[in-house]
């Protein structure tokens, strides 16, 4: 009839701690950071005649999906509107534990100058009340694997359509691309 196989507990340990292997290696691949704005607060107008500035204070969810706890330098977000540079908003240095969410407060402020050059547009966008503002950031800082720190560089595009009146996030595209650094 068939051969009998002899049981081999080597064997068994050696492929129990390949198949670990294998999963904590699929699951420690580094995954892009997940950026999402939640909403836009404006905290103060001042008058800059003949123009006014804005100042707002954006929430942004966080979502780090890694098995490695970050840690980021602080950096300036770049606001655009129609193409040119309309504000900033500053990103404080923190950190954040592994797959978690946090909720970030952006303080930014607008130059009203900058809004006044695109005025027919900001009237028009102001009509049908939906204005697109493009957002870039640059994060960089060190994800620690037990005793080593993995330098990183997050690279974010944001696409936000608001309401110019009431500052509701009508929709909303992020792209963001990681890169490790290995040295």
């Amino acid at each position: 009839m068939g051969k009998k196989v002899k049981w081999s507990w080597s064997s068994a340990f050696i492929g129990a701690a390949s198949a670990t292997a294998v999963t904590a290696l699929l699951n420690a691949k580094p995954k892009d950071p997940v950026f999402q704005l939640i909403s836009i607060n404006l905290t103060s107008f001042k008058f800059n005649l003949p123009v006014l500035d804005a100042e707002l204070v954006l929430t942004v969810h966080v979502n780090n999906p890694n098995i490695a706890s970050i840690h980021y330098s602080s950096t300036t977000m770049s606001i655009h509107y129609d193409g040119s540079l309309l504000g900033s908003a500053q990103v404080e240095a923190d950190s954040q534990p592994p797959r978690s969410c946090k909720l970030l407060r952006l303080q930014a402020r607008l130059d009203g100058l900058q809004l006044a050059h695109h005025a027919s547009k900001f009237f028009y966008d102001v009509a049908k009340r939906e204005m697109v503002l493009d957002a870039t950031v640059d994060i960089v800082g060190a994800a620690k694997v037990l005793w080593w720190d993995h330098k990183f560089k997050v690279h974010v595009d944001s696409r936000v359509t608001v309401d110019p009146l009431f500052l509701d996030v009508i929709d909303q595209e992020n792209k963001s691309q990681l890169n490790v650094f290995v040295a």
